[in-house]
């Protein structure tokens, strides 16, 4: 498996699928806030709120294969992490038109996506009090609607887990800090780790990431009824696993796609 090769496979075909995606909801307009004159979307529909974290997801996937390279792992790390909440959103809100409803749970997601961060000039007396949907409401609709094969509790326990494996790298643990002290002679690596074992265990970690993502662009596909991106995009995946050498299948997407 040449995993460059199936980086840049799937950052273009995701990419190449981004731009039809974008071109199917309004795109934003310039309005004036109390910071100054930015780009928003005026109808605030749920199909925008999928684009903005499609790229987002694309951004930080190009952003910890280039740490990757440089060798900067533990950084890449926490990239991880934030892959992984963007496309467990991503999941969320496209259920909400796939698989169920949007529902009082979504209309509470969104209002709090789309409310600005100051809503005054003066950062000190600004009144924002973003009101977040709790990680693990999050993660229990998808263990219902995602993944009903499983009894709820045993879903949410997934997608803890997958989330917990990288909270170290972003509250520097000990244990996660202890990875940059190897080689010979011993000590810590602050410049990357380039040449260390650690390289070929973070390659395959961002080929699952990339295969996730993948799959995030798939649902979204399926959920605006774009046929020809599902079908380019599932073969990709299908060839990947074959390259891969392994069904890459997981509880989330197994039956679904």
């Amino acid at each position: 498996m040449d995993t460059d090769v199936d980086f840049n496979v799937m950052l273009t075909l995701m990419d190449d699928a981004f731009k039809d995606f974008e071109a199917f909801v309004p795109k934003p307009k310039l309005v004036d806030i109390p910071i100054g004159t930015v780009f928003r979307y005026q109808e605030r529909s749920v199909y925008q709120a999928l684009i903005q974290k499609l790229a987002r997801v694309q951004s930080a996937l190009r952003a910890a294969y280039i740490l990757l390279q440089k060798g900067f792992v533990q950084e890449q790390a926490m990239l991880h992490r934030v892959i992984d909440e963007t496309n467990e959103d991503i999941l969320f809100l496209v259920f909400a038109i796939t698989n169920d409803k949007i529902t009082d749970l979504h209309k509470r997601y969104l209002d709090a996506f789309w409310e600005e961060e100051f809503d005054n000039v003066d950062a000190i007396n600004s009144t924002q009090k973003r009101d977040m949907v709790p990680r693990k409401k999050i993660r229990a609709y998808l263990a219902k609607i995602g993944a009903p094969q499983l009894d709820q509790n045993s879903g949410v326990e997934v997608y803890r887990t997958l989330s917990k494996a990288y909270s170290g790298f972003i509250h520097g643990a000990s244990p996660q800090i202890m990875e940059l002290y190897c080689g010979n002679p011993l000590r810590y690596h602050t410049k990357g780790m380039l040449d260390t074992p650690r390289i070929a265990n973070y390659t395959h970690d961002l080929w699952n990431y990339m295969y996730r993502s993948l799959i995030s662009h798939i649902f979204f596909a399926k959920a605006i009824g774009a046929t020809s991106h599902v079908n380019t995009l599932i073969k990709c995946k299908e060839a990947l696993e074959k390259s891969a050498g392994k069904e890459c299948y997981s509880t989330l997407n197994k039956g679904l796609l």
